[in-house]
């Protein structure tokens, strides 16, 4: 292979028959191949896809307190329920009714919901593939703080790809946070008849690109802990259900209070 130099050569060669420009151009090249000799190799690899920080000269501070103390002093122990389902499931119904439940029995409780998120932290993202990615990290990563901080934090996205929910799930894991992937299922057509927002009719009449379950794929959870068909339970009973899961995992005693477990 050709070093920067043996390029620098060439140039000095050949500049006699380049125009000012042209060698203005193949001069840049030189020095960007010169810069790029000059940095560091970053390999990932599957297992450890997710990137540095951007940041140098950055160092995690700890607290001076450990999770099961923050737990104990605070009578806080947070959990993230992630639900995932197709626009119409009830992702946000059945969040939003969670949210109510646990919030009535005295608990610290709060709902991210996707078209929220959209308004504020995300407002600057679309919905190609690389912007719906983004939207679930950058989620992924709040809802973490929340959970940590001792609430029980409720996410309702599409989040339709199943590398960028597991992406959520091992963020969690890395952290000893507890995370329940809550899968709001239901059949395309049955989404398509509620429709609560037009946008099926949207998709269908060609007026909405990449849309979920129209021309966009979703890929359904195969092991998720909370399976919710919203086709054949009520809300009221999906919404139990899910509280159920969070006794049943110790995160929520059965007397309606918080687990110190």
């Amino acid at each position: 292979e050709r070093t920067a130099m043996q390029h620098c050569r060439m140039i000095a060669q050949v500049s006699s028959r380049l125009s000012a420009a042209a060698l203005l151009k193949a001069s840049a090249v030189c020095q960007f191949q010169g810069f790029l000799q000059r940095q560091p190799v970053r390999v990932f690899s599957s297992a450890n896809s997710k990137p540095p920080p951007k940041s140098e000269n950055i160092l995690w501070s700890d607290s001076l307190l450990a999770a099961d103390d923050r737990i104990r002093l605070t009578g806080c122990k947070g959990a993230t329920v992630w639900f995932t389902g197709l626009s119409g499931s009830g992702k946000s119904t059945i969040g939003a009714l969670v949210e109510k439940k646990l919030i009535e029995r005295g608990l610290l409780a709060y709902r991210l919901d996707g078209d929220n998120v959209r308004h504020g932290l995300n407002r600057d993202l679309g919905f190609s593939m690389q912007d719906r990615t983004e939207n679930i990290r950058r989620i992924s990563e709040v809802a973490k703080l929340f959970t940590d901080a001792g609430v029980l934090t409720l996410t309702s996205f599409i989040s339709p790809y199943q590398r960028d929910r597991d992406a959520a799930r091992t963020t969690f894991r890395e952290a000893n946070l507890p995370f329940f992937e809550a899968y709001v299922q239901v059949p395309l057509d049955v989404a398509e008849k509620r429709d609560p927002k037009g946008l099926y009719k949207k998709a269908r009449a060609g007026k909405l690109k990449g849309f979920t379950g129209i021309d966009d794929p979703y890929e359904a959870p195969t092991k998720p802990e909370i399976l919710l068909p919203t086709h054949e339970l009520s809300e009221e009973q999906c919404a139990d259900l899910v509280i159920s899961k969070l006794v049943e995992a110790g995160v929520l005693s059965a007397a309606g209070g918080r687990s110190r477990a």
